[in-house]
């Protein structure tokens, strides 16, 4: 048996003994579902195992076929969605769904090259779709896979350098391999569980005689990353504005960008002047500034906004926006930052 032979058999037998039990992995021997796989795939995408299981389970009960989902409306996909944050993935998987039922039947392509055509998969996703549910030769990188594979080729060139190399090596490790979706997930699971970040879990490890980062004693300081430059900070105000029944003032957002089609409480534009002028909502309205402020980070920037607050007559008419109680809210998709409002609000009500 060749070494790469070798190093597959050592892999899957750990992954036998040790695969977790998930909402969307199919048990040991059976078939894995397509749309499962797919939609945990989306789920996960910059977000944890642990976050995204409710969210998973609460999909599949209200849409367990990709047919219903596709169905289903947009604000209630994105309703569903509220809190799993980067909501362009809940618009992409909606459209998706209708690509899959439009285009495939409602059979998913088996294919990388079919698959990475639909809306929001790309080619990482591809490839793991295609390996998970169809047990095709495709390898998918993810951050558990880079980590494991820059650690055994003890690979020092930072990341995201090295991504070229890391898929290249990767490819070779998992190629003309029989078990390819026991493999792909057994990869990504030795990052997961044993591979991590911080103190890696190296006796544990059916590759550990054979991983050079371990050999050097080197294995905590992979895999080196280029220093990130310092995010910009937008500032702005958000309206708490209530009426006499102890609602607030919710409304959608328009246009495309950050938060297309979500709920929100009334906002203005976030600068990046911290000193410019902002008006508050609506001249009608006497507001006042709530103590405390809240802050958010994003991917790109981080956000402080002022929270600014009124109350609203009888005579007050919403517009297009509407009155809403904190009970309401699973109804509606709001973004965690506008949640995180709603709740320090309501705290500073009881306070």
């Amino acid at each position: 048996m060749n070494k790469k032979a070798h190093l597959q058999k050592q892999l899957l037998a750990w992954f036998d003994a040790h695969r977790r039990v998930m909402p969307w992995r199919a048990a040991k021997g059976k078939t894995p579902d397509p749309y499962h796989v797919w939609l945990s795939e989306i789920m996960l995408q910059q977000t944890t195992v642990a976050a995204v299981g409710p969210y998973f389970l609460k999909f599949v009960k209200k849409w367990p076929t990709v047919e219903k989902l596709a169905a289903a409306g947009l604000d209630d996909v994105l309703a569903a969605w509220a809190g799993l944050g980067y909501y362009a993935r809940a618009r992409n998987l909606h459209k998706c769904a209708g690509a899959v039922v439009k285009e495939f039947g409602g059979k998913f392509p088996d294919t990388e090259e079919d698959l990475i055509k639909l809306p929001g998969i790309g080619p990482y996703t591809a490839a793991a779709i295609s390996s998970i549910a169809f047990n095709r030769p495709a390898v998918a990188v993810d951050g558990n896979v880079e980590r494991v594979v820059s650690r055994f080729f003890a690979i020092e060139e930072p990341l995201p350098q090295s991504k070229d190399n890391i898929r290249a090596q990767a490819a070779r490790l998992a190629k003309d391999n029989p078990r390819s979706s026991d493999f792909t997930q057994g990869f990504m699971e030795l990052g997961a569980t044993v591979c991590t970040p911080k103190k890696p879990k190296c006796a544990s490890c059916p590759w550990q005689k054979s991983c050079a980062a371990h050999r050097l004693g080197i294995a905590e300081d992979l895999p080196r990353k280029a220093r990130k430059k310092q995010k910009p900070v937008r500032y702005g105000r958000v309206f708490w504005i209530e009426n006499k029944s102890g609602e607030f003032l919710i409304e959608k957002r328009a246009g495309k960008g950050l938060y297309e089609g979500l709920y929100q409480l009334p906002t203005t534009d976030w600068t990046n002047d911290a000193k410019a002028r902002r008006k508050n909502h609506d001249k009608r309205l006497r507001f006042k500034r709530l103590g405390a402020d809240v802050r958010h980070s994003f991917t790109h920037f981080d956000l402080l906004l002022e929270i600014w607050t009124a109350r609203a007559g009888a005579a007050f008419k919403p517009g297009k926006a509407r009155f809403v109680s904190a009970g309401d809210l699973e109804n509606y998709a709001l973004p965690s930052l506008m949640r995180k409002v709603v709740k320090m609000c309501l705290h500073s009500k009881t306070a």
